[in-house]
């Protein structure tokens, strides 16, 4: 099946998927790898391997469908586990109340929910949303119980800030590919600066959102308002001592640290072993496995290593769910993006071309919902705008800044199960899929309508 047919038989998929874990109860697992096999068959993917008579290989469905299980796992799976177990020792320590208290006494009591959306934001510049919230979380958690805030809004929150730099702001992987592919790779700064600006509006919106998400939605890791206050002091008291907070911070800011200094290498064009060196240290999981040992170190100096074995234990039985169901979202993209879908929307897209500064932003948002990956919406979307920018009128410099904004916009429009965040922010966040619906699905919503309004403001006034 090729065509707009393909384009409807995905769109059915995709409901019936949200109707089989939502209403019939069916694991996210096995809805998603079921919806994957049945949409592959439609779609045309062959059963087997296949070599076309020009001599090109093409993946059979089970290949494709062990590529995109495989391809998340290698690419987040050891993410998660580490990050989880940097959480969970985070916990056991008393570091994460100690990180919460400091947030508190940095912004007030009163605004956890800024304060957590803003740390977000600057994290993920250098740092990968999945990956982000995964370090996070235990700050996350820890302020719900610090505050007695609203655990949904705490978690729509943190995936606002994550997500508006994960698609706005160099050195991010997606925006500079998108960039360079449109022709301002050279001028970077100018990227980051528009990527700060365009965050006002969608920063703003995703505040209100998880606010107003926050009070009709319950996950099941929320606090008793009522009994807060008299929890904290009870919780310290159970620590003994809590650690100090450098201590504290260590296992988090360590690896935030060494994946910005590895962007910071490749941006400014170091070569060489020290070059080298920082992108190997910079590399998520070999970031996270040094803030890992800065983790063991501080359950060491906090007496409780005999814990360690059933910690670790424990930790892989929680993320396990998890891996699974996010490796799951990744076949779907994998079989979609192994489809004719992409190649048709690609074809027709000079439908669109009298939108203007809408046109990156739709396009890139119908390749984001359909395949998951705002990084791959970047990069495709850039491709196939870079030669319409002057057709679009958007081949000055600045314009072609505010296309590259507007690409990033659609790329996070819309975050549901085929996108691994989706999945790392539902679970993490201790919601189900349905919630998951409602909170982190709307809310990209949200954010990406928010950003185009923006975008288009700007595009009245700059040349």
């Amino acid at each position: 099946m090729t065509g707009f047919p393909l384009i409807i038989a995905f769109i059915v998929a995709v409901v019936l998927m949200i109707i089989a874990i939502s209403k019939f109860k069916i694991h996210p697992f096995l809805s998603i790898m079921g919806i994957s096999l049945i949409l592959g068959l439609v779609a045309g993917i062959p059963i087997v391997d296949t070599t076309l008579a020009d001599g090109t290989k093409v993946s059979g469905l089970a290949s494709v469908i062990g590529a995109g299980f495989s391809g998340t796992f290698s690419s987040i799976g050891i993410v998660i586990i580490l990050g989880a177990l940097i959480g969970s020792v985070l916990e056991v320590t008393g570091a994460a109340l100690k990180l919460a208290d400091m947030v508190i006494h940095l912004v007030g009591k009163n605004h956890p929910v800024l304060a957590l959306e803003l740390m977000g934001w600057v994290v993920s510049i250098p740092v990968f949303c999945d990956s982000g919230f995964v370090i996070l979380n235990p700050i996350r958690k820890a302020l719900v119980n610090r505050t007695g805030e609203s655990s949904v809004a705490m978690t729509v929150g943190l995936s606002t800030g994550l997500y508006l730099a994960h698609v706005f702001i160099p050195p991010t992987p997606g925006p500079i590919a998108a960039a360079n592919t449109l022709g301002i790779g050279n001028n970077l700064l100018m990227v980051m600066g528009f990527g700060a600006l365009c965050s006002v509006f969608p920063l703003i919106a995703g505040y209100f959102y998880a606010n107003f998400i926050g009070k009709r939605v319950r996950a099941t890791d929320e606090a008793d308002a009522g009994e807060v206050t008299k929890t904290y002091e009870e919780l310290v008291a159970e620590y003994g001592k809590l650690p100090g907070g450098w201590d504290s911070m260590a296992p988090i800011v360590v690896p935030i640290i060494l994946m910005a200094l590895s962007s910071i290498a490749s941006m400014a064009g170091m070569t060489g072993i020290v070059k080298d060196l920082l992108s190997f240290l910079g590399t998520p999981i070999i970031a996270l496995a040094v803030g890992t040992i800065f983790a063991v170190i501080q359950l060491s100096n906090a007496g409780k290593m005999d814990q360690f074995y059933n910690l670790t234990n424990d930790t892989l039985k929680t993320v396990g769910p998890i891996l699974f169901v996010t490796a799951a979202g990744g076949v779907l993209g994998k079989v979609i993006a192994s489809s004719d879908m992409v190649n048709y929307i690609t074809q027709h897209a000079t439908v669109l071309q009298a939108m203007g500064i809408f046109f990156p932003f739709v396009l890139s948002a119908i390749l984001k919902s359909a395949q998951g990956s705002s990084t791959v919406a970047l990069t495709t979307t850039a491709g196939i705008v870079a030669p319409l920018l002057p057709l679009l009128g958007l081949d000055s410099p600045v314009r072609t800044c505010l296309a590259c904004m507007a690409i990033g916009a659609g790329a996070m429009t819309v975050s549901h199960a085929n996108d691994s965040f989706f999945w790392v922010v539902t679970n993490f966040g201790a919601m189900t899929p349905e919630q998951g619906y409602k909170t982190q699905t709307i809310n990209t919503l949200v954010l990406g309508v928010a950003a185009m309004i923006e975008i288009f403001l700007l595009s009245l006034f700059l040349h």
